[in-house]
């Protein structure tokens, strides 16, 4: 998962993008990068934090009232600073780009694009093949009014590029772009900013900069949708492909922010209903069940946990303490990675969890490295049972765009039943979301514009519609082979995405 944002305005915007990939961070700690535009190009990338990549000099040297930026997470392979965005290409025009998301059919694409249209790819970045159908698209329409060009070489991306992206971009000397995959599966928010000279833009991947920046909330940009703002201020907006709306529902149970608000719907009472909704079944399926307190693991779930707790009417404790500057385990590279970023990560305050019987809620059980060692610190501080439940459904298909979920085998669900896996984690009981209170907390409220969202991970049910088993099995091959699982030579390189 990554964090993008762009931004033309009338001053200098550096300092704001900055900001803005401030407040994206938790979407990635790997590495992060600038490019702004007066004149010409002026590009600042490179591993670790906002804060650690960018300085005062590097912000001072960003000069243009127009820029672009990205944070990335952690994915497998180590990567290094030639391979972060955003990514560059001269013709035509010049420009820069930078997404979020991941391309299925990079590989295909890579070879295609150096066979059939003469345009070398240099990285494993996706974002890169991305830019070269687009700038290889766009020469080819040259001749038409900009804007149609635009629409033409966006409506190739779509056609060509499988998977999915939300991308913003700068054209030199003519403005800012952005456009979604066709079904919008990641998220891409427009806010808007007035002064006396003109409106300014802001465009990415989350509105919690918004406020902080001063800027109002405008819309979406829709799925399949080009907005191109030129440099005089005017907004060009074209759908270019229509097909079903199906944002990812990962969004809401983990990735983004809680004050987000994303395709019409808001993340923070997404997750009240979540927890509302697992309450329920709690109460209809486990009924002899006693619980004397709720505890989150924090922090993804503590908005589900409270409104559990409050839906069942028992105590509610933050019992669970996290070291801040640990990072999220879940987009950590590397199982031994996460499982020492555990130990540090998360410790509990006994006085809630002594002898009583408590129960845990999370947003979700991936590998089962967190559940298993919560389990242990409620037993290591006395609790008399430990119930653990998730509030989203059973993981159990690998994903393709863009969340480091590859391989089924990852999964603590991988061959295991319910009750196979609440042995693995060591709960004296284990409760998970139905996926249609999942989906129903996400869809229940909010200005709707889908009412299925992706799911795939929970139900192999792919939007794109052009994922075989094969397809699974190869993308599964390449990430092991990332991961040194498989004999290198048979693997075409770790991937940046």
């Amino acid at each position: 998962m990554c964090g993008i944002t762009g931004i033309i305005s009338n001053n200098e915007v550096s300092t704001e993008l900055y900001e803005s990939l401030l407040a994206l961070q938790h979407r990635g700690q790997d590495c992060a990068g600038i490019c702004t535009y007066s004149d010409r190009f002026h590009l600042k990338k490179g591993m670790g934090l906002v804060r650690e990549v960018f300085h005062q000099e590097d912000i001072f040297n960003l000069k243009g009232a127009m820029g672009i930026g990205q944070v990335r997470y952690p994915t497998v392979g180590g990567g290094t600073p030639e391979e972060v965005q955003p990514f560059m290409t001269s013709s035509p025009y010049g420009i820069a780009m930078a997404h979020n998301g991941n391309v299925f059919n990079f590989w295909e694409l890579k070879q295609e694009l150096f066979e059939k249209d003469f345009r070398q790819i240099n990285s494993n970045n996706d974002v890169e093949v991305i830019l070269n159908v687009f700038a290889y698209e766009l020469s080819r329409f040259c001749h038409r009014e900009f804007f149609d060009s635009l629409v033409q070489a966006v409506k190739a991306v779509h056609q060509r590029v499988k998977g999915a992206y939300s991308v913003v971009g700068l054209i030199a000397d003519k403005g800012l772009i952005a456009f979604r995959d066709p079904h919008g599966i990641r998220p891409l928010v427009w806010g808007q900013r007035k002064t006396s000279f003109k409106t300014e833009h802001l465009i990415a991947s989350e509105n919690g900069m918004f406020e902080i920046l001063g800027f109002d909330f405008y819309r979406d940009v829709e799925p399949g949708e080009l907005v191109f703002i030129d440099l005089k201020g005017e907004v060009h907006t074209y759908r270019v492909t229509v097909k079903e709306f199906r944002p990812c529902i990962f969004e809401y149970v983990y990735f983004a922010r809680p004050d987000a608000f994303l395709n019409g719907v808001s993340v923070y009472r997404s997750r009240l209903r979540m927890g509302q909704n697992l309450a329920r079944k709690i109460k209809r399926d486990y009924k002899k069940l006693k619980i004397d307190v709720v505890i989150p693991a924090p922090e993804s779930a503590t908005t589900a946990a409270l409104s559990c707790a409050y839906e069942l009417g028992v105590r509610y404790s933050q019992s669970l303490v996290k070291n801040h500057f640990i990072g999220r385990t879940f987009i950590m590279p590397g199982q031994e990675t996460r499982q020492k970023a555990n130990q540090y990560k998360l410790s509990a305050i006994g006085f809630d969890i002594k002898g009583n019987n408590v129960l845990v809620v999370d947003d979700s059980i991936v590998r089962g490295n967190v559940s298993r060692h919560i389990i242990k610190l409620m037993r290591d501080n006395g609790a008399k049972n430990v119930y653990f439940a998730s509030a989203s459904s059973v993981l159990k298909w690998p994903d393709l765009y863009g969340i480091d979920l590859p391989t089924r085998d990852e999964y603590a669900a991988y061959n295991r039943s319910e009750e196979e896996i609440r042995q693995f984690i060591g709960a004296d009981v284990l409760i998970y979301q139905d996926l249609k209170d999942l989906i129903e907390a996400v869809t229940r409220k909010g200005d709707l514009k889908f009412t299925r969202p992706h799911c795939a991970y929970f139900d192999g049910d792919y939007p794109t519609g052009d994922v075989t088993e094969a397809v699974l099995e190869e993308v599964e091959r390449q990430r092991k082979g990332e991961r040194g699982n498989i004999n290198p030579q048979n693997s075409q390189g770790a991937r940046m995405i």
